[in-house]
Order: C-alpha cells, then structure tokens, then sequence
C-alpha cells in the first residue's frame, strides 16, 4: 500500500475520511464539506447517534454536493486525549472502514480538533503508520478467496494536511519500523515445510542489503566453537542447524553495543519428549523470539538508526528421530556447565544458553535481551496479553517495560530469587534444563541467568503475544511481532547517539 502527504483539497469523487471528535464534531474542512453538502453529514451523525468514541465509523453515500463521493466519518474521541497511540488506532479504524470498500484509493483529510499537546503532522505520520500495520495480510498460499473473506486491497492512501512536508518525513521513520514488523510477521507465519533453519538464515541475508553485516554458522563451525547445548537441539532433525549473527554499527563514536538473542526453533515437535498432536500445527511460530530480532535489525537499520546493535540467533528443528536428544542425557554448553536433560520439550533454553555464552564473549554488549517463546508457564501466568519479563538489573528492566508502554506492547515484571535457582541443581550435572511444576516460567529465566556472565540481561518470555487468535488494536490475528516496536523504542530511547 502507497501513502503519500499533500496540501489540502477536497476532491469530488472517491473516498473521503473525515474525523469526528467527541460530541460530533466535525473539523473545519468536514463543517466546510457538510454545508456544501447541505447537512447531510451532521444528519447523518445525528440519525445514527454516532457518539464518535476512538474508532467508530459511519459511511454516507453520494451526499448531495457529491454525488460521485462516498463519507466515511472515524470517530477519534476526546480531543484533549490525542497522541500517537490513538491517532495509530485511528489509522487501523480506517483500513477496517475501506477494506469492506472496492475502492482502491482513498483520500484522508487529515484535520483533527486538537487540543492536545501533539503536533497535527505527528498525529497525521502515526495515522498513516496504524494504517500501514493494520493494512498487513498474509495470504502467500492463498490461491482464491472465499466470498465472506473477500477485501478490497488499498493501494494508495493520501494524507491531505497543512505541513505535508514535516508530516511526509516524520512517517518516514515510522514506516521503516513497520518494515521490520511486517518482516518479522512474514517470518513467523511461514510454514515449516519452508522456513527450514537453512531458508531463515538466507532470510535473514537479505539484511546486507540495508547495510546490516551478517554472518552465518554451521554445524562444523558451531561444533568447534562447542555450541553443544543448541546442537543438540537439532540432532533429530534432518535439517542443519544454524547460528545467525547481525551487526549493525551505526555508531562509530562508541564502542556501547546492545545484544539482542532470539530464539528460533522453526518447528518444534517437542522431540522425543513428544507434544500432543493437538496445537501441535502452532509451533511453526516458536521461532518468534528470533522473527522479532531479525525485525528489529531491520527497523534499525531501514531508519539508519545512530545505535550499535548486535543480533544472534539459533535456528534449529526439534524432532523426535533415532539420532535425537534423549531425556537424561549431559551435554557440555560453550560456556563449559553442563546441563542434564530432563525433557526435550525444553528446548528453546538450550539453544538460548549457548547464544548468550557467545553474544557475551564475543561482542561484550554493555546489556542483552533476549526474546523467546519459552515456556507455557507464562501464558498460565499471565494470559495473552502480557508478556513476561525477567531481569538481573531493575533499572534496566524499566526502561524495557517503558518502552514497550510508549508503543502498546505490555510487559510485566517476574521475580528472580536464588530459592528458584536452587530447583535447577541437578545431582549428575552443573544443572537441570526443567525445574519443578510450579513455576516453570521463572525456574527457565533463573537456567538463562546462568549464561549471562553477570552483565546487564533481561529475558523476555514471549510465548502468550507472539501469536494473537484474535484481531488487536493494529492487526489482524496471526503473528504479531512483539517485541520489534519496543525493541526500537528502546534504542531511541537509551542506546542512539542524540
């Protein structure tokens, strides 16, 4: 979909989206636009009580004065209220407005009654990005649609304001961020028939193109470096593990680095720790902790962020096999504790375990996050829409959670406590990949800590967000990508140069 920003005009013909603040009313160019149209519009709010709370939406079709236009008036509720957030909710109101529509282009005047404090070419630049999230479909395998499904595809929306230049620019940020979330929500909803470790590492290649260095590891390079917590991972499966490393050095006056580590299991079968074959068909996104790293890098470096960032991730199959990983066996991780295995099924902490070790050792990063769809426990814990967070400094933690806040992605603070760490103690090795029933979110962050070498490190448990069966905010259901927009947040936030 195309978005453009131009001076204002009202055009004759086609789609026309005005805003409506609470109380009904109308902005200057909508007031001007009804009086040519001899009250239709105001009739129109009046007949359908239309009480223009934060995206309610009424169409009027060929008002007089317009014959050959189509009205769509979006509520945007309380106009004191405004800022970014609610002007991108008023953008995702606005796709499901003219998906319904066989339009193809539509036209936005983007005036609003604004007594808020934000910029209107803010409002307008974060209009256009909910429009551009929620306008996201993935339907790669669909070769025809069912009638009930069928929705016209916007190929162009213009953005008619004062200040078009500032408004055009100030998207252009937020567009590169929608890159890497588009991206990350293309990578997650791939089938695994496809998305083979292999496929997600040519995947991650095309990042060169935006300047990113990356890196790719075999198994014969990873063997050598003793990577045997991941490999064993992917010892069942036919398909070759890989380790993906993606730099980028956007700021040469530092020597501050940010690591960010994912998890990519691309299918997990659970191994020979087998899961039940119901749901099992879910665990195409248990990579989705590396889908949002492999984002983030790209947002980062699409908006040629002034930040150095490193992103590691493991990318491996876990299938039951004769050569798989059995429960009860020891391997020896790169950072040389070994780790009994308890159930196969806890496979994502292995692989995390030997990416920290490394990220740490290799880059020293002044702090690393990583991203995983780790444990079921968190969803029992906090439900779909919270995602866990762990850290081994508060302050750090923080910053994380205030980031995800400035862009509506939740994050909720999980205890470490040395009582959970003692319930990993393994009587034949350094430590157990499972701890006791109760508490299986912690005891799997309180195993990561392990791996962190005492630097600044928050562990993100992912598993109840990165996958929403039903439509959010600024997307339809499916692969959300949670994690890149914060991600990003945070690095504008406290790791750019200013």
């Amino acid at each position: 979909m195309r978005i453009s920003f131009g001076a204002p005009k009202i055009p004759t013909r086609g789609i026309i989206v005005l805003f409506v603040s609470k109380g009904g009313k109308l902005s200057q160019v909508g007031q001007n636009i009804d009086q040519t149209c001899k009250g239709a519009l105001k009739r129109s709010l009046k007949v359908a009580n239309f009480e223009a709370k934060l995206g309610d939406k009424i169409t009027v079709f060929a008002p007089s004065g317009y014959t050959n236009a189509t009205f769509i008036l979006v509520g945007v509720g309380e106009s004191k209220q405004y800022n970014e957030l609610r002007a991108q909710k008023v953008g995702a109101a606005i796709i499901e407005a003219l998906q319904s529509s066989k339009e193809l282009t539509a036209v936005i005047m983007s005036e609003i009654q604004n007594s808020s404090l934000v910029d209107n070419t803010l409002l307008a630049a974060n209009i256009a990005f909910g429009a551009r999230l929620r306008s996201y479909a993935y339907e790669k395998y669909k070769t025809k649609k069912e009638s009930s499904d069928q929705k016209s595809s916007i190929k162009k929306l213009t953005f008619m304001l004062d200040r078009p230049n500032i408004a055009r620019k100030k998207f252009e940020g937020l567009s590169k961020i929608a890159d890497g979330v588009d991206f990350a929500r293309d990578l997650v909803s791939e089938p695994s028939n496809i998305k083979t470790p292999k496929w997600m590492a040519q995947q991650c290649r095309k990042l060169s193109r935006l300047g990113v260095k990356v890196e790719v590891l075999g198994e014969t390079q990873m063997k050598k470096l003793q990577m045997n917590a991941l490999l064993g991972v992917g010892q069942g499966s036919v398909n070759e593990s890989q380790c993906v490393i993606m730099s980028w050095n956007g700021n040469k006056e530092s020597k501050k680095t940010l690591g960010l580590i994912g998890k990519g299991v691309t299918f997990d079968t659970g191994g020979i720790s087998l899961k039940p074959a119901n749901g099992m068909e879910e665990m195409i996104w248990d990579m989705g902790g590396a889908g949002s790293v492999i984002g983030t890098m790209c947002s980062i470096a699409g908006r040629n962020a002034k930040a150095n960032v490193v992103g590691v991730v493991g990318l491996v199959e876990n299938m039951p096999d004769g050569n798989a990983q059995r429960p009860g066996d020891i391997v020896k991780s790169m950072s040389g504790q070994t780790i009994e295995v308890i159930n196969t099924d806890a496979e994502g902490r292995l692989v995390l375990a030997d990416l920290l070790w490394y990220a740490q050792k290799r880059f020293k990063p002044a702090a690393m996050i990583d991203l995983a769809t780790l444990t079921g426990a968190i969803m029992v814990a906090l439900g779909r829409e919270y995602a866990g967070l762990y850290t081994s400094n508060e302050a750090f933690g923080q910053k994380i959670i205030a980031a995800g806040k400035c862009v509506n992605e939740k994050l909720w603070h999980m205890p470490l406590d040395p009582e959970y760490d003692k319930q990993i103690n393994s009587p034949r090795a350094d430590m157990k990949n499972i701890g006791p029933r109760w508490g299986g979110s912690i005891t799997a962050a309180q195993f990561l800590q392990r791996f962190t070498n005492g630097i600044d490190w928050a562990h993100l448990d992912i598993a109840g967000v990165a996958w929403s069966d039903k439509n959010k905010d600024t997307m339809e259901k499916g692969a959300t990508a949670f994690g890149v927009r914060t991600l990003d947040q945070l690095i504008q936030d406290h790791y750019e140069l200013k």
